[in-house]
């Protein structure tokens, strides 16, 4: 009885095994990448008011250049929203940040792929200084 007991977990362990070997992670090509109306410098310009309307950005320690990557998905809205390098008090910062990036009318374009809108990244630098950003 042990030696059947012991033979069915090898054979599930296997055959698992076996399941996630062949899964494969597919990378997407985009017949036409997500874009903003007016393209990047819109959308910047748009980020830029709403940290000026809405954030005190003097309770950071944001110099520099930051990287924005967020999904945006088959219905233009973004999410996901992660800022790379952290900074002090990190947390609130990418929450404030993201609440700005939210407020941002009108909404992105979705990537396509063969016709059909398809969930993508963005990637955008911003560059921080004390008194204010512009984008690098």
């Amino acid at each position: 009885m042990k030696k059947i007991l012991f033979l069915l977990v090898i054979c599930f362990g296997w055959a698992s095994g076996q399941s996630t070997e062949q899964q494969v992670h597919q990378k997407i090509i985009y017949t036409e990448p997500a874009h903003f109306p007016g393209g990047d410098e819109a959308f910047l310009a748009e980020f830029h008011k709403m940290v000026r309307g809405y954030i005190d950005m003097k309770q950071y320690a944001a110099n520099g250049i930051f990287n924005f990557m967020f999904d945006i998905d088959v219905n233009g809205k973004i999410s996901n929203v992660q800022i790379f390098p952290q900074v002090k008090n990190s947390g609130m910062f990418i929450d404030d940040m993201t609440f700005a990036v939210k407020r941002i009318k009108p909404k992105w374009t979705p990537a396509m792929h063969d016709g059909k809108p398809v969930k993508s990244k963005r990637l955008l630098k911003v560059n921080f200084t004390s008194d204010h950003f512009d984008h690098d």
